[in-house]
């Protein structure tokens, strides 16, 4: 069975319009790990994927009868890419099936490459449907973007590549899987010329159709998947992929959003590339087996499938890359509501990064801060935190993991606070270095009431802070001198109309 799919990827027709792309040491994340990582870099082919190889493969083996007739298929993103640039250098019409929710810039990609867009459904199942019947209606040849054999071997000549580049077996190779047919290519090929190597197969978390699939012995259909990493968000694993997944497969990495995260901030800081949420899933889920398999000085292979990222979407990814490594702890506090509280709870942190602080008054007696401190990765240390925390007194309640509190609740903290009298909003900037914000609460904590705070370390050279400080009249003159001694840039929002409609 294998050998003969090592047969279809040697003589698969690739090349005309795919490259073979580098393999390449990560350096920065290889001496982190103790092993060598090497990436296979996908995300360098003409439409930014690895998607190209298998619907070439398959278009060219069209009949002459069949190119006339032209292709459809369903795709959100890399797979329509690859079959519109197939199509445009085979010289034949394609119709490409996308969701109406696509985002504009994949239509336009797509379009730009000359196939005829029609957008249909909410979802990838129903584009899928639609072009079926749009195959059967014009006699269109359907390419699918993986339950195919000719597609399977166009994907596994990256597996050809790897051993070509890399003559010695590595220790595994791990595999992102959406449909399964970048796995199944790969895999076929890799066990055939050295069954040695294993096969980590890398699933999201809230995706994980093939992970079920091989737990119940037989194809499933999950009830929903998760969006974030887009191209792998599949609900059913292909019947040919799976069949030969079940032959390869040595294990299944399942990881959750902020690991896929932290390993775009990976590839980003060892290539100054940005992958896409799919097209780093292998490189998180070999961090996360490794950690979990306490494995050493390892030679890996991981799969930079693709780059088609939305430029909108990496606020969301930078948010949650430290949390993804480990780097960051997120936690609500309650402290004592009297002057000069923020400053003794900054202390009692014991000199760590603080990444995020968000506060707003709503009670004299305590307030709940919300808080971010950065991390070295190591799981004992965030212990250590809490410890120090509950020993000087302070309630705390982990939200690290906590889906809510972070996807809405760090940017709702806030609200209207009638009983903050007098208040003063002012917005500052300060250099941003190690000790920073503590300084800051030491200039102006001890004399004026704080009844709102908002700072969020974002990396760059000037932190910025938005204060709420209760100033009665008498004080105004005292007040303005100690803003102007203070040395820090600033500017006076109280007449902000925001801070009338939302904060006052």
């Amino acid at each position: 069975m294998l050998t003969g799919y090592v047969e279809k990827i040697l003589k698969a027709r690739v090349y005309d319009v795919a490259i073979e792309t580098p393999l390449d040491l990560m350096p920065r994340l290889s001496k982190r790990l103790d092993n060598q990582i090497l990436i296979k870099r996908e995300d360098l082919q003409s439409v930014f994927s690895f998607k190209l190889r298998g619907a070439y493969n398959r278009m060219s083996h069209l009949t002459e009868a069949e190119r006339i007739q032209g292709v459809v298929a369903a795709s959100a993103g890399n797979h329509a890419q690859g079959v519109a640039l197939a199509a445009n250098k085979m010289g034949i019409s394609a119709v490409i099936v996308m969701p109406v929710t696509t985002p504009p810039i994949k239509v336009e990609a797509v379009r730009m490459l000359g196939a005829e867009i029609t957008l249909h459904g909410n979802s990838y199942d129903e584009a899928f449907d639609y072009a079926k019947q749009v195959s059967t209606d014009q006699g269109r040849v359907f390419i699918h973007p993986y339950d195919d054999p000719l597609v399977i071997a166009g994907q596994g000549t990256i597996a050809m590549e790897i051993m070509r580049q890399h003559p010695d077996p590595v220790y595994a190779v791990f595999i992102p899987v959406g449909g399964g047919g970048l796995l199944a290519g790969m895999a076929a090929y890799i066990k055939a010329i050295w069954p040695e190597i294993k096969i980590i197969a890398v699933e999201p978390a809230d995706a994980a159709s093939l992970k079920a699939a091989l737990d119940a012995g037989e194809r499933v259909k999950l009830d929903q998947v998760g969006l974030f990493a887009d191209g792998t968000a599949v609900r059913q694993v292909g019947e040919e992929p799976f069949r030969i997944a079940q032959k390869t497969v040595d294990h299944v990495v399942t990881v959750e959003t902020d690991e896929i995260c932290a390993a775009i901030m990976d590839v980003f800081d060892d290539t100054r590339s940005i992958a896409e949420p799919s097209g780093a899933l292998s490189i998180a889920g070999a961090k996360k087996y490794i950690q979990q398999n306490g494995l050493h000085n390892k030679t890996m292979v991981v799969i930079n499938s693709g780059a088609n990222m939305n430029f909108d979407r990496l606020r969301h990814v930078a948010e949650r890359a430290e949390i993804g490594e480990r780097r960051e702890v997120l936690f609500a506090a309650t402290i004592d509501e009297q002057p000069g509280s923020f400053q003794r709870f900054c202390k009692a942190l014991a000199d760590r990064g603080i990444t995020e602080f968000n506060y707003r008054y709503a009670d004299n007696q305590q307030a709940h801060v919300f808080v971010g401190v950065r991390m070295s990765g190591r799981e004992e240390e965030r212990q250590i935190l809490f410890e120090n925390l509950t020993q000087a007194g302070y309630q705390w309640i982990d939200f690290t993991d906590n889906e809510m509190a972070k996807l809405h609740v760090r940017y709702m903290v806030g609200g209207h606070a009638p009983q903050a009298e007098n208040e003063r909003l002012i917005r500052f900037e300060f250099p941003e270095r190690p000790g920073a914000l503590l300084r800051f609460l030491t200039h102006i904590g001890q004399r004026w009431n704080i009844s709102l705070f908002h700072y969020r370390n974002h990396g760059a050279a000037y932190g910025r802070v938005l204060v709420g400080i209760q100033v009665t009249p008498e004080f105004n003159e005292e007040f303005q001198a100690f803003l102007d001694n203070l040395g820090y840039v600033y500017w006076l929002e109280t007449d902000n109309p925001a801070y009338d409609l939302f904060l006052k």
